[in-house]
Parts: C-alpha cells; sequence; structure tokens
C-alpha cells in the first residue's frame, strides 16, 4: 500500500477479533511507508460500531476532548508513540501506547489498544500507567497470553532503550502543533 498523502484525513480504527469497535479521523502529517505521523484534533469525533464482544471501553465519550496528540506509528512495533500537547500548544509529554502492530488499509488505518501504557514527561521521568489492563483483557478474550507476554516483552525493550537514550520519535521533538506549516511538515 502506498504512504498516506500529507495533509489528508484517514480513520484511525481499533480492531479487535477482526472488526472495528472505535473509529476516529486524524490528519497525517508524514508518512514515509514505514513511519506514520497522524495528528488527533480535539472535537475529533468517535464512532462506535456495534461489535459482537461489547461495548468499547470509551463509548461514553463521543469525541476527542483532549488537546491535540501527535501520534507516531512505526512497522511491526507493538506500541505507538503519542506527543501530548496542552491547549496551548506547549509539550506536555510522551505516552507509549503499547497496541497491536499497525495494518494500513485504503483511507484507514487498523490497531486495537492492549491497555499498558507509559508516560515520559518533559524531564525524562517515568510512570507506568494501566498495568493491570493486560491482565483483565486477557481475562476478558480481548487479548491472548501470549499477547500479554509479547507486550511485556516489547515494554522491557522501549524501557531499555530508553535507558540508554535511544529512541527513534526524538525526530519529533520539535515538533509543534503551533509552528509554522506543523500541520503537515514531518520533522526537519
Amino acid at each position: 500500500m502506498p504512504p498516506f498523502r500529507t495533509g489528508h484525513v484517514i480513520e484511525r480504527r481499533e480492531v479487535l477479533h477482526g472488526r472495528a469497535w472505535l473509529t476516529s479521523p486524524v490528519t497525517v502529517v508524514h508518512d514515509d511507508g514505514d513511519r506514520l505521523a497522524v495528528r488527533l484534533d480535539p472535537g475529533s469525533a468517535f464512532t462506535f460500531p456495534a461489535h459482537p464482544f461489547g461495548v468499547h471501553p470509551w463509548a461514553m465519550h463521543s469525541e476527542w476532548r483532549g488537546a491535540i496528540v501527535l501520534q507516531l506509528y512505526r512497522a511491526g512495533d507493538l506500541y505507538s508513540v503519542w506527543k501530548f500537547f496542552d491547549p496551548d500548544g506547549s509539550f506536555r509529554h510522551w505516552y507509549i501506547n503499547f497496541e497491536a502492530p499497525l495494518k494500513r488499509g485504503p483511507g484507514h488505518i487498523d490497531t486495537d489498544d492492549y491497555g499498558l501504557d507509559l508516560v515520559v514527561d518533559a524531564s525524562g521521568q517515568r510512570r507506568w500507567k494501566d498495568v493491570a489492563d493486560l491482565h483483565h483483557q486477557r481475562v476478558e478474550g480481548r487479548i491472548s497470553p501470549q499477547t500479554v507476554l509479547d507486550v511485556l516483552a516489547e515494554a522491557a525493550h522501549v524501557e531499555a532503550s530508553l535507558d540508554r537514550d535511544e529512541h527513534w520519535w526524538s525526530a519529533w521533538t520539535d515538533w509543534s502543533p503551533t509552528a509554522p506549516s506543523s500541520g503537515t511538515d514531518g520533522p526537519s
């Protein structure tokens, strides 16, 4: 599949057991075929298709109510990296979102959130978030025991990389939604 065009709106879909159960529009900021950057803007509508598994955990939300988020994906990774901003456009924190590897389709990307997250603030301090979600998702049948092991191994790999101050998303450190043309330009 060819890279998405910068500036185009595509659907980000969370897919559970082969069926979408959350969709939201995101705007392509950069795509080189291996690494994809999209922007989630305040007010982006959430859609929750009927799903045999039941209601999505975010179904009480009709739209994204947070500030702008830059979402970075790299082919094959069991995580994406989200750069959160405050309403004034200043950097808030990095957010490592452990999820199914990105799959591309015509006009959309598919993944599924595994619940585990790692928040990295501007000073580099780290805080694990939603650690128990892996267990709950396994018990509920959302993910397999092997997926839990894979996510934990990937989490250890990410943490070790951060310990070495290695992170493939560093090219996006200076990206800001308030910089001229930042809505459509990749890292310089």
